[in-house]
């Protein structure tokens, strides 16, 4: 015992604050002089390793049985190092009564308590996706927070990886249950921002009824139509079956008048949902009839267009923007024409907008641009320019100006689209009137000269520009 008292001081002197370096040595300068300090806290972690695999001084068994089956694990360990690296560890081992102390686990846990107990020992362990949700929760139950830090962060580093039933909607289910707010946040905005994959993967029909009211309510999910998303939520009725008022719920939060209404008519003859619940929906789609059929100006008179009904997301098809990538981004200023509907109206369905993009990889605020007088004289910038710092820019404006345009503006929202683990996903969204100049952070501190760049994919800046048109309500306020 007193080799692992000896044994544990020196990687406590040593190994805490101490990088390894080749042949031992490693030399730092104070001031004018130098020290060089000998380092072999790596020898130290395989010992103390060795400690572990081989049970060495053991003075504790874990045995870990599994809950609900008889599955049992045994592992000789040290309360030294337990009591160390877990209060919860030193206050059960300060009330046991006997050497062996016993724990229930899940299986899922009891799967990976080897390496969770190898952790306490050698500060670091290897993992795979299936693995970080019962390794999460043994680090919560016993307090390691370096440990609960370390997954979330390699949760979060790792919602776009592949797995054979998808892993990132179960990861923001338990992050709901146990209160870890950013990998909950982290998961949901990738949800979000990436719901046409979701929608399409093993995972969606095991989305929660919470999860899938929080998608439905919002405005910024990022997928091909809105039709998609009714078909999706016809798979999560059906495979669910959930009670009436839940459904009737959902299904009131599709935006069905950005729905063509060609399909509508479609979804009410041959769509089994929509036929069952179809009293539940009937004012709205009499709404989106009436969107379809008559001008949003004319429209706006009688209805309050502010309803979410109303109110585009972000949709990918064709019809509402169009993708841009832009080859070597730090080189020059870049343009791009592209044209949109009018509106999803089916009064505005055969009416067109083309719109001109302007790209400005290092564009300076006016304010902080010299001025020159009248006799030619350089003034200094305006002291109320920010940071001076040129930075990119997109302006996306109308080619013409038209009086269909009346009662309705038009928002621009910017995909900005980066790889991870080999897949395009979204990883920012700007919106703003006409100008990125309106955001104030767009691709701050963001380097595009360099190919390795994380924003760019082989040398490109991929985007994705919608154009969203927002109607005015002009219903007049009653006194």
């Amino acid at each position: 015992m007193a080799y692992l008292f000896a044994l544990l001081f020196l990687l406590l002197v040593t190994g805490s604050h101490v990088q390894p370096v080749h042949g031992g040595l490693r030399a730092e300068r104070l001031e004018e002089s130098t020290t060089e300090v000998i380092s072999h806290s790596q020898g130290l972690l395989a010992r103390l390793e060795g400690l572990l695999v081989l049970g060495n001084n053991s003075d504790i068994s874990l045995r870990v049985e599994t809950v609900n089956a008889d599955e049992v694990k045994v592992i000789q360990a040290h309360t030294l190092v337990l009591s160390l690296q877990s209060r919860v560890f030193e206050e059960m081992l300060r009330n046991r009564n006997s050497s062996t102390l016993v724990l229930r686990e899940t299986a899922e846990c009891t799967a990976v308590f080897d390496k969770f107990i190898r952790y306490l020992y050698c500060g670091e362990l290897s993992l795979q996706l299936d693995q970080a949700t019962p390794l999460h929760t043994l680090a919560t139950k016993y307090g390691i927070s370096g440990l609960q830090q370390g997954l979330t962060q390699y949760m979060s580093q790792n919602l776009a990886s592949d797995s054979q039933g998808g892993h990132v909607v179960g990861w923001y289910q338990y992050a709901m249950t146990v209160g870890d707010t950013p990998l909950r946040d982290n998961c949901l905005q990738f949800l979000s921002w990436n719901l046409s994959s979701v929608l399409q993967s093993a995972e969606w029909p095991s989305v929660s009824v919470e999860l899938l009211m929080t998608f439905l309510k919002r405005s910024d999910l990022v997928l091909k139509n809105e039709l998609e998303l009714f078909e999706a939520l016809e798979i999560w009725i059906t495979k669910n079956d959930p009670d009436s008022l839940t459904a009737e719920n959902a299904l009131r939060l599709v935006r069905y008048a950005m729905i063509p209404p060609r399909e509508l008519f479609r979804l009410q003859r041959q769509s089994p949902v929509m036929t069952r619940y179809h009293e539940s929906v009937r004012d709205l789609l009499y709404l989106s009839y009436q969107f379809h059929s008559a001008s949003p100006l004319q429209l706006a008179k009688f209805f309050d267009m502010n309803c979410s009904l109303f109110v585009p997301r972000n949709y990918l098809s064709s019809m509402w923007g169009s993708q841009w990538a832009i080859s070597n981004p730090a080189r020059d200023d870049r343009s791009s024409s592209f044209q949109t509907q009018l509106g999803p109206s089916g009064f505005d369905s055969s009416k067109r907008v083309t719109w001109n993009a302007l790209f400005s990889p290092r564009w300076l605020p006016l304010s902080m641009r010299p001025m020159y007088t009248e006799q030619g004289a350089m003034q200094p910038p305006r002291p109320d320019g920010g940071s001076g710092i040129a930075r990119p820019r997109i302006i996306i404006t109308p080619a013409t100006s038209s009086a269909d345009f009346a009662g309705v503006s038009f928002q621009k929202t910017v995909l900005i689209f980066t790889k991870q683990k080999g897949k395009l996903v979204v990883r920012h969204i700007f919106g703003f009137h006409q100008s990125t100049e309106e955001v104030g952070d767009f691709l701050a501190d963001v380097d595009l000269q360099y190919r390795t760049s994380e924003y760019l994919v082989d040398g490109s800046l991929y985007l994705h520009i919608i154009v969203k048109p927002i109607y005015q309500t002009l219903i007049a306020t009653k006194n």
